[in-house]
């Protein structure tokens, strides 16, 4: 079985967090807490992370200054950040969180299941990339092998198998599509295109070796 999606949670005070715990408690995933900027920096170092919820308001390294430096660095700068604030901000925080990167702002105190809703959807399409990413892997390794020239009982035994995988992929990705289509969530739109784009340059791939 592949490793539970990790969400960083960064909020410097603990109750917050807890709330957020309790609140992501009956999705398949798991929490990684970061009390301030310079922790999330340093958890984001090792671990791999399907979504950050993100504070605005922390002493020292902001929630903005906390994005740019994540959107700079290589390795993270595509894990999509959730701005959380609370609702007497400034009023340009939203301009400034999606200015940073961010692929949504919810102020506090927030509806928990629109929080649960939006992050349930990140989760899926990191899991589906990720499985995504397998199959590719898969298909390159099985078809680069140096078969026999001609070979169709090989052939025939490897490609049934690879459809199947990623006719389960694409099956996943159709109930993610209509989950999104219901939270009515334009944030999901860009992702879910990119990977619909990436699902149908695979199986065109295949197709054309079956």
């Amino acid at each position: 079985m592949p490793d539970r999606a990790k969400i960083l949670l960064v909020d410097d005070r603990e109750e917050n967090l807890i709330a957020l715990e309790a609140i992501l408690s009956s999705l398949d995933l798991v929490p990684v807490r970061a009390r301030s900027g310079e922790e999330a920096l340093k958890a984001l170092l090792n671990t791999e992370f399907a979504l950050i919820l993100l504070d605005v308001r922390m002493p020292g390294m902001d929630g903005f200054e906390t994005a740019s430096h994540i959107k700079r660095r290589e390795r993270t700068r595509n894990i999509p950040i959730i701005f959380l604030t609370v609702v007497d901000s400034a009023p340009d925080y939203a301009f400034r969180s999606y200015a940073a990167g961010a692929v949504d702002y919810l102020t506090k105190p927030f509806d928990p299941w629109v929080l649960r809703a939006k992050v349930s959807v990140f989760v899926e399409l990191y899991n589906m990339n990720r499985r995504l990413a397998e199959q590719a892997t898969m298909l390159r390794e099985r078809l680069g092998a140096e078969l026999p020239p001609g070979d169709a009982d090989i052939q025939a035994a490897v490609l049934p198998e690879l459809s199947r995988r990623l006719t389960a992929v694409e099956d996943e990705l159709a109930r993610v599509v209509e989950l999104a289509r219901k939270a009515n969530d334009p944030t999901l739109v860009g992702p879910l295109s990119d990977l619909t784009h990436r699902l149908n340059h695979l199986r065109a791939g295949l197709d054309a070796l079956s």
